[in-house]
């Protein structure tokens, strides 16, 4: 009865720990939750205000497929304020979430065959997303040791006269490491050599960082690749707007017309109140913004300490986002009835009470990712529970 597409797509292991998860906190079970892919926060009042403005205001109609024309006003303004990159209204589609944006990319663009190529560890919804519009994934490996980015070279070496795609994420989810300008000078250079692969820059976690560097992406380090790279930004996570789902991008306007063209035969345009609170977002005070960074890094830094007190587990610090991909390798070896990091993500819950998921779901076993989006109390109760464990 399925579709043959339809059957290679598997449930977001994602959201599948957070069904899990929810199933035993009403069995009783106290559960702390380290998977979670969203902020702890409340989305700050003046934004919640001007939804409920828009609301009053009788702004409950649809509007134009690709946004609002002040929001998207809103988006040209923050990239050129923010990034340095020019665009016009009409290279600007507001979407339900940033997800749908690079699906709308993904079908805009694959034919049956086409490649695409995605760094891991990968968010983990890159792979579905190439398969539903008939690509195939290509997914080039990293590790600890190298920090989790890729080489020039795994670039070049990937790369056939069927690649069609690249995605970069940075910072990254689930690693929260982060390319430098330099590391994406040298992928640019790589990329210039082949003009019919089109880039998708996914900066979700862009004003989550603490590296004291001015954040850069692939079109700040490589201008000339403008022609053919998108983009991909939202207000879910920089202002813990998660549930108001609404992503924008920007791009060539060829093919934001095409993803335009999509989206109007699948949902159409995103919720008219939230358009209206995600322009709030980005024209209001950012106070807000530097006040969640910083309590994110306060937690990551308490962690990565906790977590590297425990023998076995090798804890990069992150550059960014709101994750940590410690390796847990060593700690397996040492363990040896636990086969694998699917085996140690349920040990951890069913005994510890601590979900986290394991680094299979991003493409590089035997690491976790853990989310500091609870309190360090609780942070320090996950590691102290995971530490009487072991």
């Amino acid at each position: 009865m399925l579709s043959n597409r339809v059957q290679r797509i598997k449930p977001s292991p994602t959201l599948g720990l957070s069904v899990r998860v929810n199933q035993l906190k009403a069995q009783g079970r106290d559960i702390i939750n380290l998977g979670l892919g969203e902020p702890d926060f409340d989305t700050p009042q003046p934004i919640k205000e001007a939804g409920i403005k828009a609301i009053n205001e009788g702004y409950t109609k649809y509007t134009a497929v690709e946004g609002l024309l002040n929001l998207r006003k809103a988006v040209v303004e923050k990239f050129k304020r923010e990034n340095h990159l020019a665009y016009t209204v009409d290279q600007v589609l507001i979407s339900l979430g940033s997800k749908q944006g690079i699906y709308n990319l993904a079908q805009a663009i694959l034919n049956d065959g086409d490649e695409a190529i995605i760094p891991a560890p990968y968010w983990v919804s890159y792979l579905d997303i190439v398969l539903l519009a008939g690509g195939v994934p290509v997914t080039l490996s990293t590790d600890i040791k190298n920090h989790f980015k890729i080489t020039p070279q795994q670039l070049s070496d990937a790369i056939t006269p069927k690649t069609k795609l690249l995605i970069l994420n940075s910072p990254n989810n689930p690693s929260g490491m982060m390319y430098s300008k330099q590391e994406l000078m040298a992928l640019g250079e790589v990329l210039k050599k082949h003009p019919s692969i089109v880039i998708a820059s996914d900066d979700m976690y862009e004003h989550i960082q603490w590296t004291g560097e001015n954040f850069c992406n692939i079109l700040n380090a490589c201008p000339a690749l403008s022609s053919r790279a998108l983009v991909f930004n939202g207000v879910s996570k920089t202002y813990a707007m998660t549930g108001w789902r609404i992503g924008y991008c920007a791009g060539p306007k060829e093919i934001i017309t095409a993803m335009t063209n999509i989206q109007s035969q699948s949902t159409s345009s995103a919720n008219a109140m939230a358009q209206m609170a995600a322009e709030s977002a980005l024209q209001g005070s950012q106070d807000c913004v530097e006040a969640m960074r910083r309590a994110y890094q306060k937690r990551h830094d308490f962690l990565v300490k906790a977590l590297n007190e425990i023998p076995g587990v090798n804890c990069l610090a992150s550059s960014g986002s709101f994750y940590i991909f410690p390796d847990f390798s060593e700690f397996m070896t040492r363990h040896q009835d636990i086969k694998d990091d699917l085996a140690l993500a349920e040990y951890f819950l069913m005994k510890a009470n601590v979900a986290v998921i394991p680094g299979s779901a991003f493409g590089v076993p035997n690491c976790m990712r853990i989310s500091f989006v609870v309190e360090i109390d609780k942070l320090g109760e996950a590691v102290d529970r995971i530490k009487q464990l072991i």
